[in-house]
C-alpha cells in the first residue's frame, strides 16, 4: 500500500506527438518507484483546474495507489499546436496513452475518465486501439458528434454550440489562441460582449456570418454548420459506427436531464451487443442519476428537488471509479463485476434501483394517442391523451413564426445557466402559448411507471417545404404544477434520414418519428401524463427558417402554418415504455 503522505507531483511534462507537437501534462502519483497503473485524463478545459469537468481528485487518486496523468490537449492552455474539435483526439489519444504506458513509474495499464468532451476523448482514444488502453469511465458523452451532440433530430444544438464554443472552447482560452494567432486586446472584449448578450447571439442570423469566432478562433464551428448532414466529416469520428471494432470494458455515467443521455445510452447498448470480444460486451455497466450536464452533487436538477439519495455522494460515486480501477487495473476481485450491469434513479420514487438490461425487459410500450376537438392550442385548449385510439377528429392548428419562437423551459442543457437554465422547471409559461399544442390524460387513477426509450409519432403537415416539429413529454403534479421529463425534435427535411435531405411538399401530412430518447420517471396517482408538441424550442435548437433554407446561410425566415392530425388515418402518439407496479 502506497504511503498516502509521501506523493509526487511534476508539472508541464512534455508528452511529444506523433507530429512533433509536444502536449503538457501533469502528473500525480506516490513517491516511489512504483510501478502504478494509470488514470489519465485528456482535457480542453485546463488541466490546472481539478474542479472543472474532472470526476476525481488526483490527489486522492495517487493516495490510492495510482499515477494521475492530466493533459491539456492540442492547442489548449500549455499544450502547442491548433485546437480543433474532435479532430486530434483520436492519434493524440493513442500517443498519449503508449506515452504513459512506457514511463518507468508505469505499471502499463491505463484507464481513461472525465465527463463531457473529456469523455469524447475516451472514446475516440479508443477508436484507436492503444494496446496498453485497459478500460474508460465516459461520464455524460455522446456516441456520436453529428446526432446527439452537434445536431439532434436534424435541428442544430444552438444554445449548447454557441455558448459552449465562444465561453468554454474560446473565451476561456485566449491566452493559449493569443499566442498562436496575435490577438489583440480587443478580441476579448467582443467575446465577453457576445457571451453577455447571448440572447442577441442566439438570434443572429445568417449563423455562417456570426463574426465572433471567425479569424481562427474557431474554425470548427463554422465547419459544424457547413456539415448539417451526417455525411463523412462527421463519420470519420463516430463511436457508434465502430462499437464492433472495440473490445474497452467502460462504465458509461449519464444523467435524466444531460444533454448527452442518447449517446450514453447507445455507447452502453451498442458494445454490449456489437464488442469485438467477451471483455468488450460483458465489461459494460451503466448507471443513470437524475443529473443535469457536469454537476452531480446535490438533490435538485433545475428547480425540482429529488431528495438526498440523488446526490452522487450517496452512492459514492468516486468509489465505484476506485472499485472499477481496482478491477480492471490492479486485478483486484473486488465484486464490482457482480450483480445486474445498470443501476438507475427512479423520478417519482426517488429511489435506486438495478436492472439486468436496458430497458428492462418487463417493459412493455404502450401508445397514448393524441385526441380534441380540434382546439388543443395551449393548456386551456380541448387537447387529450389516452391509450384509445382516434376515431374521426378535427386536426390542430397552430402558426410557427421563427420571429417568436417557443421557448426552451430547462430541459437537457448546457453550457451556460443563466440564459439557459438546466434540468427540471415548470412548462406553465410555456403550455400558454397558442403555439404549443398541449395534450393530458385525466388524474391516473394509479401509479404508472415509464422507464425506457419515449417516441412521439406525429402525423403533420406544413405550408413551408421544410419545417421543425419538437415533442416534450411532462408530469403534471395533482395541484396543477408541470415538471418536463424529456424532449426532442425532428427537423422535416431529415424525416426518413440525416444524411441527406428531402423536402416536404407544402399541405401534404407526413409520418415524423420524434426521439424523445428515454427516462426512468413514476406518474404518480393523481397525476397527469402530458405531451406538448410545437415547432420551436429556441435556443435549445436553432429556430428553422421555413424556407428550406439554414441557419448557416438564411437570413429571412418566414412564418408556416401547421396541422397536426389525430384521427384513424392518421394516429399520432406517444409511445411509452410502461413497467407494471
Amino acid at each position: 500500500m502506497a504511503d498516502s503522505h509521501a506523493l509526487r507531483v511534476e508539472t508541464d511534462l512534455a508528452v511529444p506527438m506523433r507530429d512533433g507537437t509536444v502536449l503538457r501534462a501533469d502528473l500525480y502519483r506516490p513517491d516511489g518507484p512504483g510501478p502504478y497503473p494509470v488514470l489519465l485524463q485528456r482535457t480542453p478545459y485546463d488541466k490546472t483546474a481539478p474542479g472543472g469537468m474532472l470526476s476525481l481528485d488526483p490527489l486522492k487518486s495517487a493516495k490510492r495507489g495510482y499515477a494521475t496523468v492530466i493533459q491539456d490537449v492540442r492547442g489548449r492552455y500549455a499544450s502547442e499546436g491548433e485546437f480543433y474539435a474532435f479532430r486530434d483526439e483520436i492519434n493524440d489519444g493513442y500517443d498519449t496513452v503508449e506515452w504513459a504506458a512506457a514511463q518507468p513509474w508505469s505499471s502499463g495499464k491505463v484507464g481513461m475518465y472525465g465527463a463531457s468532451y473529456v469523455g469524447a476523448t475516451q472514446w475516440l482514444a479508443a477508436l484507436s486501439k492503444p494496446p496498453h488502453l485497459t478500460t474508460i469511465v465516459p461520464n455524460v458523452t455522446a456516441s456520436n458528434y453529428h446526432e446527439g451532440w452537434t445536431y439532434q433530430g436534424g435541428a442544430f444544438e444552438l444554445g449548447f454550440n454557441v455558448s459552449w464554443t465562444l465561453a468554454q472552447l474560446t473565451l476561456a482560452n485566449l491566452e493559449n489562441l493569443g499566442g498562436r494567432l496575435g490577438l489583440s486586446d480587443q478580441t476579448r472584449e467582443d467575446l465577453v460582449r457576445a457571451v453577455d448578450g447571448m440572447e442577441e447571439t442566439f438570434r443572429y442570423l445568417p449563423m455562417g456570418d456570426l463574426p465572433h469566432l471567425k479569424g481562427g478562433l474557431a474554425d470548427y464551428f463554422y465547419d459544424w454548420l457547413a456539415h448539417p448532414e451526417y455525411d463523412d466529416y462527421w463519420k470519420a469520428l463516430s463511436i457508434e459506427e465502430n462499437h464492433s471494432r472495440l473490445n474497452v470494458p467502460a462504465y458509461h455515467i449519464g444523467g435524466w436531464y444531460d444533454i448527452f443521455l442518447g449517446g450514453t445510452i447507445r455507447n452502453y447498448l451498442g458494445m454490449r451487443e456489437k464488442a469485438a470480444g467477451d471483455e468488450g460486451r460483458n465489461g459494460q455497466r451503466l448507471i443513470v442519476g437524475p443529473w443535469v450536464h457536469g454537476s452531480r452533487s446535490g438533490s435538485t436538477a433545475g428547480s425540482h428537488y429529488f431528495g438526498l439519495a440523488a446526490d452522487a455522494l450517496s452512492i459514492d460515486l468516486d468509489g465505484l471509479h476506485y472499485r472499477w480501477y481496482d478491477h480492471w487495473l490492479k486485478g483486484m476481485d473486488n465484486g464490482v463485476m457482480d450483480g445486474p450491469p445498470v443501476r438507475i434513479f427512479v423520478m417519482g420514487d426517488d429511489a435506486w434501483r438495478s436492472e439486468d438490461e436496458w430497458p428492462p425487459a418487463r417493459a412493455r410500450a404502450v401508445d397514448y394517442y393524441l385526441h380534441s376537438g380540434g382546439g388543443a392550442n395551449s393548456v386551456r385548449g380541448d387537447g387529450s391523451l389516452s391509450t384509445e385510439a382516434p376515431g374521426h377528429e378535427p386536426p390542430d392548428v397552430f402558426l410557427y413564426n421563427p420571429a417568436n419562437p417557443a421557448p426552451t423551459q430547462g430541459g437537457a442543457l448546457c453550457c451556460n445557466p443563466y440564459f439557459m437554465p438546466y434540468g427540471a422547471f415548470d412548462q406553465g409559461d410555456v403550455e400558454a402559448r397558442e403555439d404549443v399544442l398541449v395534450y393530458s390524460t385525466p388524474p391516473l387513477a394509479k401509479d404508472v411507471e415509464v422507464t425506457g426509450p419515449v417516441t412521439v409519432t406525429l402525423w403533420a403537415a406544413s405550408s413551408a417545404t421544410d419545417t421543425d416539429f419538437t415533442a416534450k413529454l411532462v408530469d403534471v403534479c395533482d395541484h396543477g404544477c408541470t415538471r418536463n421529463i424529456t424532449d426532442g425534435i425532428i427537423r422535416a427535411r431529415y424525416r426518413d434520414s440525416t444524411e441527406s435531405a428531402s423536402f416536404i411538399e407544402p399541405g401534404r401530412a407526413y409520418r415524423y418519428t420524434i426521439d424523445l430518447w428515454a427516462t426512468s420517471n413514476v406518474f404518480k396517482a393523481g397525476h397527469r401524463i402530458r405531451v406538448e408538441v410545437s415547432s420551436s424550442n429556441f435556443p435549445r435548437f436553432d429556430r428553422n427558417t421555413n424556407t428550406g433554407g439554414s441557419i448557416a446561410s438564411e437570413a429571412a425566415p418566414k412564418p408556416a402554418l401547421q396541422t397536426v392530425f389525430h384521427d384513424s388515418q392518421h394516429p399520432s402518439h406517444i409511445s411509452l415504455s410502461v413497467v407494471s407496479r
